[in-house]
């Protein structure tokens, strides 16, 4: 069989992402390629960089070397670096500190974002659970199309009830009736019962099926309405 000939790498339209879980996946993830690309060229060349970033949602990153706010304040006020050797350790020490924390910064807010995908996902598997097991909620929570298919699903199980319940009361009978025979009448006409109970008197051991039938229906908490 041919092996299906592979599109290969296509190019990636660039345009704006429009979902917006995908757009702050994308820029979480551009954004720390970005500090990094840039944290890497002042190690190479030894040059001094600042970067400002805003998030769709307005967020503010920044990227600085040796600090945002010295570069920032060069740019505007177009004053060359200084020579002093001291100066330039101190603007060492702390844009070592400042980059640091920047660094601690982004991957906080990396985790934050991934704590709340997570969050939301977990939000959307706890709602369609709830949906899927809809019988399980209040009452006065439920829908129309839910509150029809409960009543449905108990007067099922009110029918199945009566059912099994005739069929236990059956089988008690035939049991009675096999343990608990009828005598037969002797020669003379007469049952061995007249000579102890008066005549008229019923054996009705058990209910009658239309007396479980009722008592089902019921559930023993009175008339049902449907």
């Amino acid at each position: 069989m041919a092996k299906k000939p592979s599109l290969g790498r296509q190019k990636i339209k660039i345009a704006k992402i429009e979902i917006k879980n995908h757009l702050q996946v994308t820029f979480s993830k551009r954004r720390s390629g970005l500090f990094k690309k840039a944290s890497e060229l002042c190690t190479l060349c030894g040059v001094e960089i600042a970067i400002i970033v805003f998030s769709p949602a307005g967020k503010v990153f920044s990227f600085g070397h040796t600090n945002v706010e010295s570069i920032i304040e060069r740019y505007l006020t177009r004053n060359p670096p200084p020579n002093s050797n001291t100066l330039q350790l101190i603007q060492a020490h702390h844009s070592a500190n400042l980059g640091e924390l920047n660094l601690q910064l982004t991957h906080i807010l990396d985790e934050l974002e991934n704590a709340q995908r997570r969050g939301a996902t977990l939000d959307l598997m706890r709602k369609a659970n709830q949906t899927l097991v809809w019988w399980e909620s209040p009452i006065d929570k439920l829908g129309l199309q839910e509150l029809e298919k409960l009543r449905d699903s108990m007067q099922e199980l009110k029918n199945n009830a009566i059912l099994q319940a005739s069929k236990v009361m059956m089988d008690a009978r035939n049991h009675c009736s096999s343990l608990f025979p009828i005598p037969s009448n002797n020669v003379n006409g007469t049952s061995s019962f007249d000579l102890y109970e008066p005549k008229g008197a019923t054996h009705n051991i058990l209910p009658s099926s239309s007396t479980i039938a009722s008592q089902v229906q019921n559930f023993g908490y009175g008339q049902l309405m449907f």
